[in-house]
C-alpha cells in the first residue's frame, strides 16, 4: 500500500504541518487528511503543489509500505 510521507519531510526540511498548510490555500479538514494518509484519493493537482512547495519530485512524496 501506498502512503505519503509529508510529515516525515517536513521534520527533514525543518518545516511544520502549520506552514505547509499555510501554503496550500484549501480547507484544514482535507489537508489534515491528506498529510496523515486517512484519504483514499487525491488530485494530480495537489501532488504537484505539495511537490513543488516542499522542492521534491513528486516520487518522493510517496512510501511503499509491502504490509
Amino acid at each position: 500500500m501506498l502512503r505519503l510521507r509529508i510529515l516525515e519531510i517536513l521534520q527533514e526540511q525543518n518545516h511544520t504541518k502549520y506552514w505547509l498548510y499555510k501554503q496550500m490555500d484549501m480547507s484544514y479538514q482535507n489537508f489534515n487528511r491528506i498529510v496523515n494518509n486517512e484519504t483514499s484519493s487525491i488530485r494530480f493537482d495537489i501532488l504537484d503543489k505539495i511537490s513543488k512547495i516542499l522542492s521534491v519530485p513528486v516520487g518522493e512524496l510517496f512510501d511503499q509500505n509491502n504490509t
